[in-house]
């Protein structure tokens, strides 16, 4: 289970530039993902082996300036409540300000990791005004340039080092669904519905639920555990995006399970929040079905499910191939299928497919409809196997990889969903050198 390291800090001070260092080193090779990263302030990172994600707070708040301070504190605290480890950031040019004092002292309290790292110090003379940072009171401060990347490596050697080991053990055999959604689409209502009792509180407030709760289910044969997530909450009337909330509460659910459950509501539609929360799940590789609740309060005419379904495929585009299960709670319509969907998820991102077989039914197919030629040069693929990871990654051996594009692997991956099935799980096409 990857560590979670929040930046945070005021405005302008070059949280988004550090972020974009840490994650580019990364994503810019293993990411070959085809579709384009929707969200642009989460993302993972590793550094001397050890793999993490990183949220950067800062691309979350839009608004006016006094809406930034109310916003910046609630902010700092939801990211103590949920990073393993802190990363706040200021900035030599404008020296200590109010506001840095203030986000200080939220982070004074806390008993987890927190590095202050001083940006923009990318001469002497701005490394002996560095010196005034030690008055916020976190002790050492790190001078770096984001710009640059002077100094980054030493406080990330810091930061790894206070992060938490990997513990993978704790109930590793059982399946875990999360049940993710904004507030209010009916996560509680759904996980009481399946278990029968009130073991969640269930009001009409949004965000009743502070914390992922795990109950182990056990019916129909099917064994695994469910985790409620916090209501995710949503982006509020003003101009302030929280945004971020949504982010930071879904991404350790959906990082530590095997199938998402994203619980939506019906008479709101596929909108930004549930987006986000889909992508999310999709970049983390994970098990996929979409639940649209409250099925029972919309009008329906014959073709109704049908159009909402396709409007929603629209709106996922290029990774269609999810199962969308129209349910209602309240009527208990269909809250089993969801469950037996989300079991046939679970099947196939875990399958395993022997290379003969693959090798028997792909060999043809490529053989009818190799890679288009590029620069005069024929693509020749010999032969295909699937590595050995928790979820579908295929490879296929060439001559030349550098040559064969995302449109030819993306017809590929939906090769591979025909012939094998696999519904509701990301699949990874890889080409490399025989």
């Amino acid at each position: 289970m990857s560590s979670i390291v929040a930046i945070v800090g005021r405005p302008n001070v070059g949280k988004s530039t550090f972020f974009n260092r840490l994650i580019q080193r990364r994503e810019a090779i293993v990411d070959s993902e085809s579709g384009v990263t929707r969200d642009r302030h989460y993302g993972k990172s590793d550094w001397n082996g050890k793999y993490f994600s990183v949220i950067d707070t800062g691309g979350y708040i839009l608004g006016s300036d006094d809406i930034f301070e109310a916003e910046i504190d609630k902010q700092v605290e939801l990211a103590i409540d949920e990073a393993d480890a802190i990363i706040f950031m200021v900035d030599v040019e404008t020296g200590v300000t109010p506001m840095d004092e203030d986000v200080a002292a939220l982070l004074r309290k806390v008993n987890k990791p927190v590095f202050l790292a001083v940006n923009k110090v990318d001469n002497s003379k701005r490394l002996e005004n560095a010196v005034e940072f030690y008055s916020l009171g976190l002790g050492e401060y790190f001078p770096i340039a984001s710009t640059s990347g002077s100094g980054t490596g030493e406080l990330l050697d810091a930061l790894v080092e206070a992060l938490p080991e990997d513990t993978r053990e704790e109930d590793a055999e059982l399946p875990r669904f999360a049940v993710v959604g904004r507030p209010n689409a009916g996560k509680s209502s759904f996980i009481n519905a399946l278990i029968g009792e009130d073991r969640y509180i269930v009001t009409d407030i949004a965000g009743t639920t502070r914390d992922s709760i795990d109950t182990r289910y056990n019916r129909f044969g099917f064994e695994f555990n469910l985790v409620d997530t916090a209501g995710i909450r949503r982006k509020s009337k003003v101009k302030e995006d929280l945004e971020f909330y949504s982010v930071m509460r879904s991404v350790r659910a959906i990082e530590h399970c095997d199938v998402c459950l994203i619980v939506m509501d019906a008479t709101r539609g596929f909108d930004g929040q549930v987006q986000n929360i889909f992508w999310l799940a999709q970049r983390n590789r994970k098990g996929i079905v979409i639940l649209v609740n409250k099925w029972d309060l919309v009008d329906k005419e014959t073709n109704t499910m049908k159009e909402y379904e396709a409007k929603i495929r629209q709106e996922m585009e290029p990774f269609t191939d999810v199962p969308i299960v129209f349910m209602s709670v309240l009527t208990k319509q269909r809250i089993f299928k969801a469950i037996e969907t989300a079991v046939e998820v679970y099947q196939n991102r875990s399958k395993k497919i022997k290379t003969s077989e693959l090798n028997e039914v792909m060999l043809p197919i490529l053989e009818a409809y190799p890679p288009p030629a590029y620069k005069g040069k024929y693509v020749k693929i010999k032969f295909c196997m699937q590595l050995p990871t928790p979820q579908p990654q295929f490879a296929f051996f060439c001559n030349l990889p550098q040559y064969v594009k995302d449109p030819y692997k993306r017809f590929l991956e939906n090769k591979l969903r025909k012939e094998f099935n696999f519904t509701g799980v990301p699949v990874s096409v890889y080409f490399r050198k025989k």
